[in-house]
């Protein structure tokens, strides 16, 4: 039985792009997409062996969805690995008008999927009365 192991050296500059998670400040967080499909504001999460049951939260906070995923790591003999484990955050911004109470979650094919209805927003304002006040003399 033989074992074959690539000798690591300085890494390459791809590699050094490639690696971000030497610096865990860069390395690379949720990626996502999100767009508007009619009335539903769509995103959806790049998130693929991940058991949603356990290891995804989503919740919604001040106008914005925040996702948080734990990938615990396998502790088995590896060489090499170039997964990302840990904990894993991202923030998304939601449009004006967004209903919280529409959000809904769906994990498929290593995709977390989350829609939620846009309404209209309302542009009427409420006047703010001025004041006048008499100049303060020095």
């Amino acid at each position: 039985m033989s074992t074959i192991t690539r000798a690591r050296g300085a890494l390459t500059p791809l590699e050094w792009v490639n690696n971000l998670s030497l610096f865990p400040f860069l390395a690379p967080s949720i990626r996502i997409e999100e767009f508007l499909d009619g009335e539903t504001y769509v995103v959806r999460a790049e998130l693929p062996g991940i058991d949603p049951a356990k290891d995804v939260t989503v919740t919604y906070a001040e106008g914005e969805l925040r996702l948080h995923v734990e990938r615990s790591t396998e502790h088995k003999d590896r060489t090499h690995s170039e997964f990302h484990y840990g904990s894993f955050y991202r923030t998304v911004p939601l449009p004006a008008g967004a209903r919280e109470d529409t959000i809904t979650a769906e994990y498929a094919d290593g995709i977390l999927t989350i829609k939620l209805l846009v309404g209209e927003v309302e542009t009427t304002g409420k006047p703010i009365p001025i004041t006048v006040g008499a100049a303060k003399k020095k």
